[in-house]
């Protein structure tokens, strides 16, 4: 699954809340170069790596999807990915617009959720909360916010995070949902009951 939206949006607060809720969600661990905010964990909220060694893994192919956001690299790998999947988890990617349509240029069969915010007044409140950030970053990720909602209706699914609880029950069901659909489908096609 893969999950988008504006930074500020609260994906990252719904998909944990959600995993919490459905053991067989698996959050995909990116790499990023940028330094740790407060109380993340390096291999568990990312893995932070340096722009060489970040560099060093792009020109081995070693990145699903990856982009350079507000001055930063983030990427998705393939492995970890691959091997949840195999294990028959439901893999949580929490990437941008960049990342979600090199994923579909990848043939993923994904789907993919759009997170959006009540409104850009309340997501630029959210930024502003955070406290992590200086002006002009927050000023740039409001611009790039709009850009990115342009594109929502392009997504599978929209889930507008007003509220955290609300949006935690949507989103499994969207998980409830695609469960089903994908079992169906290899239902049907075990039974032979297309033809």
């Amino acid at each position: 699954m893969v999950v988008v939206g504006p930074s500020g949006c609260g994906k990252t607060t719904v998909t944990r809340q959600a995993m919490a809720r459905n053991s067989a969600l698996r959050f995909s661990v990116s790499c990023t170069t940028r330094p740790p905010r407060p109380g993340e964990r390096d291999g568990v909220d990312y893995h932070f790596v340096d722009e060489g060694h970040f560099e060093q893994r792009l020109e081995r192919g070693e990145f699903l999807e990856h982009a350079q956001v507000h001055g930063n690299y983030y990427g998705t790998l393939k492995g970890p990915v691959r091997m949840a999947v195999d294990a028959g988890e439901v893999v949580l990617l929490d990437i941008d617009v960049q990342g979600a349509r090199q994923v579909r240029a990848a043939g993923v069969d994904g789907v993919f959720v759009f997170m959006l915010p009540p409104s850009v007044e309340e997501l630029e409140r959210r930024l502003r909360g955070r406290a992590t950030d200086s002006e002009a970053v927050i000023m740039g990720r409001l611009g790039v916010a709009r850009e990115e909602m342009a594109e929502a209706s392009e997504y599978d699914y929209l889930v507008v995070n007003e509220n955290v609880e609300q949006a935690v029950e949507e989103f499994l069901a969207v998980v409830a949902a695609e469960r089903l659909k994908r079992s169906r489908s290899q239902l049907v096609a075990e039974l032979n009951l297309s033809s």
